[in-house]
């Protein structure tokens, strides 16, 4: 699996633009775990390895 911190920013956005376009797309829940496990788990389908480390902090 790719790790989502190798992909280029042109990638992740474009992937993250697909997610929200997706009817599965997780929507309803104010939960960050499980917005996060879901969208990984969206993205493991695709070969890309993502966790909550991924989320950039602020």
């Amino acid at each position: 699996m790719t790790p989502w911190a190798k992909l280029d920013t042109a990638t992740q956005t474009q992937l993250r633009q697909a997610y929200a376009d997706d009817p599965s797309c997780l929507t309803g829940t104010c939960s960050l775990e499980a917005k996060t496990a879901h969208f990984a788990a969206w993205l493991a389908e695709r070969g890309i390895h993502f966790d909550a480390a991924d989320l950039k902090r602020r």
